[in-house]
């Protein structure tokens, strides 16, 4: 029989204070991120394409889709990084209809630079052992299913 600090519809206390840190953990992740986005002229969300971009070439709808956007607004983004030669626009190989939009090689340094500015990644997370970074790691993977 379940406790009642612990019903379906009222976690318990231990629960509770969990989601607290996990939202403390997040806004402290953006409010860090957009400052190193802003020490390189860029928005929250021109960082977060630039990003993506870095990593592999990708469609605007698929851009959209992960960045929980109107595709619209995915091309303002790109145009914006597209002025600042940060960001290209090329044909799909396997389809020359859909457009691709891909980091430029001073897009992918901005943005490896972007990642290593992040006191967030290293700060906190020196203070725990490689052992305690490993179980967090894998207690998150687990929480993303």
């Amino acid at each position: 029989m379940a406790t009642p600090d612990a019903t379906p519809h009222r976690p318990d206390a231990l629960t509770l204070e969990v989601v607290e840190l996990i939202g403390s953990v997040v806004a402290r992740y953006h409010e860090e991120y957009e400052e190193a986005a802003a020490g390189h002229a860029l928005t929250g969300a021109q960082a977060k394409l630039l990003s993506l971009l870095s990593l592999e070439p990708l469609p605007m709808r698929k851009l959209a889709q992960r960045l929980k956007c109107e595709p619209s607004n995915v091309t303002g983004i790109v145009d914006r990084l597209e002025a600042r030669g940060l960001a290209e626009r090329r044909p799909d190989p396997a389809d020359r209809r859909v457009k691709l939009a891909a980091a430029t090689a001073e897009g992918r340094r901005v943005a490896r630079s972007l990642r290593e500015s992040l006191r967030f990644a290293r700060e906190p997370l020196a203070g725990l052992s490689e052992a305690e970074r490993v179980a967090l790691r894998d207690a998150l993977r687990r929480m993303l299913g």
